[in-house]
């Protein structure tokens, strides 16, 4: 591992790939005791895009055009589409 002037590590390949992460991706480094010896714990922080799935049923079948964007916004703040 090579740390640079502005505190950026460059690691392995390999422990990139086994982390699964990439360049731009962030690891959060956490300190811990494992059986009376201090280690450190390596862990991607990834974005949790889970809930992208939840709005298809939201835009299917509808226009992508910006004003019936703009109007479908004014109605959601308006409380009309509201559950």
């Amino acid at each position: 591992m090579r740390v640079t002037a502005k505190r950026q590590a460059t690691l392995p390949v390999a422990l990139c790939e086994e982390l699964g992460v990439g360049p731009g991706d962030t690891i959060e480094l956490e300190r811990r005791v494992v059986d009376a010896e201090p280690v450190w714990i390596l862990k991607a922080r990834k974005p949790d895009w889970s809930w992208v799935g939840c709005l298809k049923p939201l835009v299917t079948g509808k226009s992508h055009d910006w004003a019936t964007i703009e109007r479908a916004i004014e109605r959601g703040w308006a409380g009309e589409d509201r559950p």
